[in-house]
């Protein structure tokens, strides 16, 4: 299902929140014969309850949603996207009760969105006036970056390998006129990348690192990383099947930073962008990397490997290292990085790390002021000795299992130049069921919180 946001008309069918506090009132300015039909269906203006009004008389149809009282803790922005699922095709505008137009609006857009590539029939659509006192068309391009991403990630690994995701990057960049270049198979050896080429050189489609550019140069300096691994068999230290299930969404760090890259370069605001994608298969095959191989790392770095089933953090070491060789205000990297993250957090809060504590809170706050949940983990530096390699520089994972997400992303730590500059999201990129905004399937989490930060900066540097 496509959601469409249509000029504002009076037209439309009017959305009307009410709760259980205040509809009692309501009630009593509503003509008779809809009040006693409200009360016949069992109305109570409970949370996600629904009362679609008919016609009557000159009165036009309209539409009763049942919401949490404003001072409930429980009380969620984006609970109005469950309309998606209730209301019979047409056109609706939200009434003057829906106070909070602008997350509502995006709560719809965020709903409505259904993966239908492999579907042979279409649902029908649903239309949303533009609130008139809105920045509509802010809200469509978030929405617009978050169904880019989302598309990505629910693609099947037989249609989004390494090159279609490579293609996906580039076509974006060509779309807002970013320079861009590309490393590939042997040229990453060539150049340097040789953790990216370890990982990637089994597959049948050779592992790449995708660059773009776009922007002013005197723009506000911001890098952007994802790991893009495509899919993800555990290499030589292969995941069981269950494991493997959902190992499309491996490349959902790529997949955030080309939705957040999308709405920077939309917006066309005054930013120097870079994204980086380094993009593997990790595969298994008569070259395929093993445990205890040691490779080199572009940061100089000797690292052996503990498990071929960590190999996102390898692909990242190398891409980070680069993104250091150039200039930066801020630099974020993305990735499905560890289970370990989603045992301490679940699905929904996705961690992240960074050594400097004012940037720590400007990133909490512009999570919860856009409903976008993000965590700080600490980089705590007393296990970062576990990295230490003997006959290496460094060890790809600890011993023990503890502490899995620190130390991924303690490991991450060592090929970045200025960690007070830096922040690594550990993302889940998925939606075990579908909740308001949140249907089932590929997520892109953390691209939102991070796309008003930068805005604020822009609007703080001028």
């Amino acid at each position: 299902m496509t959601l469409l946001i249509e000029n504002w008309t009076p037209d439309a069918t009017v959305i009307n929140f009410v709760d259980e506090k205040n509809w009692s009132e309501l009630c009593q300015k509503l003509t008779p014969s809809l009040a006693n039909y409200a009360k016949t269906i069992g109305f109570n203006a409970k949370p996600g309850s629904l009362f679609i009004a008919p016609a009557i008389g000159e009165e036009p149809a309209c539409v009763f949603f049942g919401v949490d009282q404003q001072d409930t803790k429980k009380s969620d922005p984006f609970q109005v996207g469950k309309l998606v699922a209730l209301l019979p095709a047409g056109l609706y505008r939200f009434g003057d009760s829906v106070k909070d137009k602008s997350s509502a609006t995006l709560a719809f857009l965020l709903s409505a969105y259904s993966f239908s590539a492999y579907l042979s029939s279409k649902e029908p659509k649903l239309s949303l006036c533009a609130p008139k006192e809105i920045d509509h068309l802010r809200i469509k391009r978030i929405a617009e970056a978050i169904y880019l991403g989302r598309d990505l990630i629910n693609t099947p690994a037989n249609d989004m390998g390494p090159e279609a995701l490579e293609q996906a990057a580039l076509s974006l960049a060509k779309k807002y006129g970013a320079t861009y270049k590309n490393f590939i198979g042997e040229e990453l050896l060539h150049k340097n990348f040789p953790l990216i080429h370890a990982v990637g050189r089994a597959a049948a489609q050779p592992p790449r690192l995708v660059e773009f550019l776009h922007g002013p140069m005197d723009g506000l300096k911001i890098t952007l990383v994802g790991k893009g691994v495509c899919f993800d068999s555990g290499g030589l230290d292969i995941k069981p099947a269950s494991a493997m299930q959902l190992m499309k969404k491996d490349m959902g760090g790529a997949a955030t930073t080309l939705s957040l890259a999308k709405m920077i370069m939309d917006s066309n605001i005054p930013v120097r962008l870079r994204v980086l994608l380094p993009i593997v298969e990790n595969s298994i095959s008569a070259n395929a990397f093993r445990p205890g191989d040691i490779y080199p790392s572009r940061k100089g770095l000797s690292v052996e490997i503990g498990d071929t089933d960590a190999e996102g953090r390898l692909i990242l070491a190398d891409a980070l290292a680069y993104a250091g060789e150039e200039p930066h205000d801020l630099l974020f990297n993305f990735a499905t990085l560890t289970g370990a993250a989603r045992v301490a957090l679940g699905p929904e809060l996705p961690p992240f790390y960074t050594d400097s504590d004012e940037l720590a809170q400007e990133i909490f706050s512009h999570a919860m002021q856009s409903y976008d949940p993000l965590w700080r983990m600490p980089l705590w530096n007393n296990y970062d000795k576990a990295l230490d390699g003997k006959i290496s520089d460094l060890v790809s994972v600890t011993s023990g299992g503890f502490s899995g997400s620190i130390t991924a992303a303690l490991f991450l730590r060592r090929f970045v130049n200025d960690s007070r500059k830096w922040a690594h999201f550990d993302i889940f990129a998925w939606n075990p069921t579908t909740k308001p905004a949140k249907p089932e399937g590929g997520e892109i989490q953390a691209a939102r919180a991070l796309y008003d930060l930068i805005e604020r900066r822009v609007e703080d540097r001028k």
